[in-house]
């Protein structure tokens, strides 16, 4: 790498507008979407989420950002992720068949609900079984965890020059200590208490940022052919900044079209 004052003072001059950039595509984002936090949130779920309300656990009356199954998700996958990174840091090997039968379980699982729950949209047909909320946030959450252990190894396979072959799941201990972490994390929904619903919420809908920013930088590293060059997660910030503006500008993008179509900010109606 070209190490010269000028090559690094354009990449500090780089850096500087990235993070500028981030900070007014933010603000725009703030300004343009409903007030207050709870309304900051639903501005994400509604770009990810049908929000039905009776598809959803409510907040003193009041529907959450995501629907019981995107809550889910979006909670399992977040756990599954601060889970990988804490205590199996740059762990890149992805699981084999063996280990990975629990999770083609967990798509299934979430599969088979959602086409359950999506016959049940249509006058006259009762699909094999009574949706449930619950059942919605425990097959949302094995999705979510699902992602996570894909995405966090392919995340460290992509971003870090050495990362480590071993695979997660080294024994029965770690594969059941991530497995039990995610879902209680997830369950904690099923707490009829604001404060808590409150709280996982603003987690949920930070998840769905989560996650489209660590697959958008990986894009961009490979797009700038700096995938494998990373040493240190400082290194890595710029990058994150740029996943970052892009996973906003998703967002932003869908939750313009959507309101276009539907003029409002709430959920679809059954």
């Amino acid at each position: 790498m070209d190490s010269t004052p000028a090559k690094q003072t354009r990449n500090i001059r780089s850096v500087y507008f990235v993070f500028l950039l981030l900070a007014i595509v933010v603000i725009i984002w703030w300004m343009e979407t409903p007030a207050g936090i709870l309304g900051k949130a639903d501005s994400i779920g509604y770009a990810v989420c049908h929000r039905i309300s009776l598809r959803s656990f409510d907040i003193n009356g009041r529907p959450m950002p995501l629907c019981s199954r995107c809550s889910g998700m979006y909670l399992g996958a977040v756990a599954g992720i601060l889970i990988q990174l804490i205590f199996y840091p740059r762990r890149g090997c992805l699981p084999g068949w063996k280990t990975g039968i629990p999770f083609i379980i967990f798509v299934l699982a979430f599969g088979v609900d959602g086409l359950n729950s999506y016959l049940h949209l249509f006058p006259g047909i009762s699909g094999a079984y009574t949706p449930q909320n619950w059942l919605r946030l425990i097959t949302g959450t094995g999705m979510g965890i699902a992602i996570a252990v894909m995405l966090v190894p392919a995340f460290h396979q992509t971003v870090w020059r050495t990362w480590d072959p071993r695979p997660i799941f080294s024994g029965w201990k770690s594969y059941a200590g991530l497995l039990a972490g995610a879902f209680m994390f997830g369950s904690l929904v099923l707490i009829e208490n604001s404060a808590l619903r409150y709280s996982l919420a603003l987690i949920s809908t930070i998840g769905v940022i989560l996650i489209l920013m660590m697959v958008y930088s990986m894009v961009w590293m490979m797009i700038f052919h700096k995938d494998n060059q990373t040493d240190h997660w400082t290194q890595l910030l710029p990058y994150l900044a740029i996943g970052a503006i892009t996973a906003m500008v998703q967002i932003g993008l869908i939750d313009w079209l959507r309101f276009m179509w539907t003029g409002s900010w709430s959920g679809f109606s059954l």
